[in-house]
């Protein structure tokens, strides 16, 4: 199992840890296999999703704020309810395919630690099989 570091700057922000996915794989000499990655806080988490166009997760990120706003009626006293459901809308673990060492990602893919409670310094862990 390997770590990786992130740390994001914003409240709620998507951050491209692809490359990261990727660099993790070759290092390990991987030629095929699965990628499972997990992040272990409870106010974030993964997805794919495009990459290309930063409004994609712009939107994203609107919507989930719009769906889970910052001001309700939380009774969870630390402030942060809204990104503790965030987080289990998303859910902290995928999986990718990996063949000849190359991350089997669709032309538009990219995979996304998303921070619902930044800027905070994270971690995610990736397991190889």
């Amino acid at each position: 199992m390997e770590s990786i570091s992130i740390k994001s700057k914003a409240k709620t922000e998507m951050i491209d840890i692809t490359g990261q996915v990727q660099r993790t794989i070759a290092s390990a000499g991987g030629i095929d296999g699965l990628a499972f990655i997990y992040v272990p806080h409870t106010t974030a988490g993964l997805t794919i999703n495009e990459g290309a166009d930063p409004t994609v997760r712009r939107d994203i990120m609107s919507v989930l704020n719009e769906i889970v706003p910052w001001e309700y009626d939380y009774h969870h006293l630390e402030g942060n309810s809204p990104a503790h459901i965030k987080s289990s809308l998303l859910g902290s673990g995928i999986q990718v395919i990996f063949e000849n060492g190359q991350l089997c990602l669709g032309t538009w893919q990219k995979i996304f630690f998303c921070e619902f409670d930044g800027p905070r310094s994270r971690k995610a862990w990736i397991k190889l099989t």
